[in-house]
């Protein structure tokens, strides 16, 4: 089958953040180089196609390519993250077997406020937050209990998350929401920070046939500030807290713990409408799974979460990316049958 792997390229610098965030946008030039790869493994005729600052000459070479899926790993169009939905709907436009989740739930659950206002409106545990909004002074007292934890409501790879995220005191605060609505141009999630495990859940397939793959867990040193991943754990391979964040699959949890992180990722996947693979990242406390983030377009890179768990799971590289492409193209094909 020939399969166009489309996937941004790194812009000279980001719409919005830090300099530094550029590293996450090289993340996907990777992941497309391991699924190209993965796919010419498993059989198929993989040709990357690169989006860059041109929409429209992009679909013109993935229309003019014909193939007959597309594994779509775009997650932004010239440096701006917020664009990830509109590629996914360019590609949509074809009529082909897309793969991931479509353009309403990529940008649902980018918006982090949006997702938990959905999460709870279905009875899912998510911390208690509110939002300091953008062109707004930071707040002079909060409802919350501390420590709290400041996100960019609109971002993802843990962009804008370092140790000063997590506050304990006003003054604290408002240095970080101001220190956001400068940086990152939005408005700031903030959010009680649950002091517990760090689960993340991949969910594989649609329909009756997801599954959820062997659960992880995040293990912090406890030298680590604080118990985050934040953008150099995550990213930095160099920095201490790249170091001291170490993924451990399967997590070692008892099993009502396990199957209530279980139904609620599943759930979640549901709730958010996402399509073939997701992750679901969790603080668990006192047996109660607490969602922070719904992840509908995750690293598919070979040493990243997903693959780690499909590995547990039994399923080598090549056999979770042609297995990403089946769930895709049968999808589209039972869509096209009704």
């Amino acid at each position: 089958m020939k399969i166009a792997v489309c996937h941004n390229l790194v812009a000279a610098r980001p719409r919005r953040g830090e300099i530094h965030d550029r590293i996450a946008e090289q993340g996907a030039e990777h992941a497309a180089a391991a699924v190209t790869a993965a796919l010419g493994t498993a059989g198929h005729l993989p040709v990357s196609v690169p989006l860059g600052a041109n929409p429209a000459e992009f679909f013109r070479q993935v229309e003019a390519l014909r193939p007959q899926a597309i594994f779509n790993l775009c997650e932004g169009l010239g440096g701006d993250s917020h664009l990830e939905l509109h590629a996914a709907a360019l590609l949509e436009l074809t009529g082909l077997p897309v793969t991931g989740s479509p353009p309403l739930c990529l940008g649902l659950t980018q918006d982090k406020l949006r997702t938990k206002e959905l999460l709870l409106a279905n009875r899912l545990a998510t911390p208690r937050h509110q939002v300091a909004r953008y062109g707004t002074a930071p707040p002079a007292v909060v409802s919350l209990s501390y420590p709290l934890i400041v996100k960019p409501r609109s971002e993802d790879a843990s962009q804008g998350i370092t140790d000063a995220s997590v506050v304990d005191d006003l003054a604290a605060l408002q240095t970080q929401v101001d220190y956001l609505h400068r940086t990152y141009r939005q408005d700031a999630l903030i959010e009680e920070f649950i002091a517990g495990r760090e689960i993340n859940a991949a969910v594989f397939g649609n329909g009756d046939a997801a599954v959820i793959l062997p659960l992880a867990e995040i293990r912090f040193d406890p030298a680590l500030p604080r118990p985050i991943v934040c953008f150099d754990g995550k990213w930095r391979e160099d920095s201490p807290a790249y170091r001291g964040t170490v993924p451990v699959c399967p997590a070692e949890l008892a099993e009502d713990e396990a199957a209530a992180v279980r139904a609620a990722a599943l759930k979640a996947f549901q709730v958010m409408g996402c399509r073939d693979y997701a992750r679901v990242d969790i603080r668990l406390r006192d047996g109660i799974p607490y969602i922070l983030e719904v992840n509908a377009n995750p690293d598919v890179s070979p040493e990243a979460g997903l693959a780690r768990s499909a590995k547990a799971f039994g399923l080598d590289y090549p056999a979770l990316i042609g297995g990403i492409v089946e769930a895709a193209r049968r999808r589209t094909e039972k869509l096209h049958a009704a």
